[in-house]
């Protein structure tokens, strides 16, 4: 099992700490060295060269001036470019963000302008020895490069409501539900999809009832999905072509509540003429059910606040505007 890291949002802070720590005192003592021959470009050029040993993950290392426009070539591996010589920066992502008083900003991640990958960069305030600002020193870094920690986030697990498409909403008022050939097979569709998930080593299910077909993941195969159209849905000869599979102890669904939550999206399917359910997900390990309604909302939300709500929860239409 992965190491976990918080929410999203706390893996990339803590992901942006590290990258800080590392890159905050190297371009400190680049500008430093630049500040010294600022007005000379082949000794500028010289500066970065021998600082650029100090960013083994960089891509790009180059000096601007308060303009924003790059005064220096642009150092890399291969060594001093000018290619980018009086390249106007001023419009690029990093130079809209605002630079702390410390003088060192770590911008947001972007997409390059030219290899159109991820990317950061770092900005240091260049100034001379009476401290007035005579520009920046700027590090490029390709976000495949960086040494990232090797922890995982957390998926969350509270309920999640997601809306969708304006144009379905728009027009939900003006459809009904027709009775797709699931449907009318729900019974033994749902006792198929219950023994490959509690006996068959399917440990997540995506049930698309308008379409009549699933898409199932298994242990034996995690990193490629299948897809099972409706003949095989509602023959449970189906159930042979997958070993019997023990019932994982770390899954957060238990198992004899697999058909619960079956049965509760069974009910949702045929909840009301206009707003029902289109599709249905449950994934054992996260615990999480997905629902996806006719008016094209999402909702997420762990598999035990799910079956408390109950029938009359959803029919109340509390949750679907």
């Amino acid at each position: 099992m992965p190491n976990s890291s918080g929410t999203l949002a706390d893996s990339i802070t803590q992901q942006r700490e590290a990258l800080k720590t590392l890159l905050r005192e190297p371009l400190a003592q680049a500008a430093e060295a630049c500040s010294q021959v600022w007005n000379d470009r082949e000794r500028l050029n010289a500066a970065l060269t021998q600082a650029w040993a100090q960013f083994p993950i960089g891509k790009y290392l180059y000096a601007m001036d308060t303009q924003a426009i790059q005064i220096s070539d642009t150092i890399s591996r291969d060594g001093a470019v000018a290619i980018d010589l009086g390249r106007n920066r001023a419009d690029r992502p990093y130079m809209n963000e605002r630079v702390p008083s410390a003088g060192f900003l770590l911008s947001q991640a972007y997409i390059s302008q030219r290899a159109k990958r991820p990317s950061l960069t770092a900005i240091q305030i260049v100034r001379d020895a009476q401290g007035r600002v005579l520009g920046f020193v700027g590090a490029d870094f390709d976000l495949r490069n960086l040494p990232l920690t090797n922890k995982l986030y957390d998926e969350p697990t509270h309920w999640r409501q997601i809306k969708g498409d304006p144009a379905i909403r728009g027009t939900v008022f003006h459809q009904t539900r027709s009775d797709s050939q699931m449907d009318q097979n729900l019974d033994t569709m749902l006792g198929v999809v219950e023994e490959l998930m509690t006996e068959r080593g399917v440990f997540h299910v995506i049930l698309h009832f308008s379409s009549s077909r699933a898409v199932i993941w298994l242990f034996d195969d995690p990193y490629r999905y299948r897809l099972l159209d409706i003949d095989a849905l509602i023959d449970p000869n189906t159930c042979l072509a997958y070993p019997k599979r023990s019932y994982p102890d770390d899954a957060l669904v238990p198992r004899d509540q697999i058909r619960a939550v079956l049965k509760g999206l069974r009910e949702l399917r045929f909840i009301d003429e206009m707003f029902y359910l289109r599709s249905g997900t449950l994934n054992i390990f996260n615990g999480v059910v997905g629902l996806t309604f006719s008016c094209d909302g999402s909702h997420y939300l762990p598999w035990d606040e799910f079956l408390s709500k109950g029938y009359d929860f959803w029919a109340s239409g509390k949750a679907l505007g």
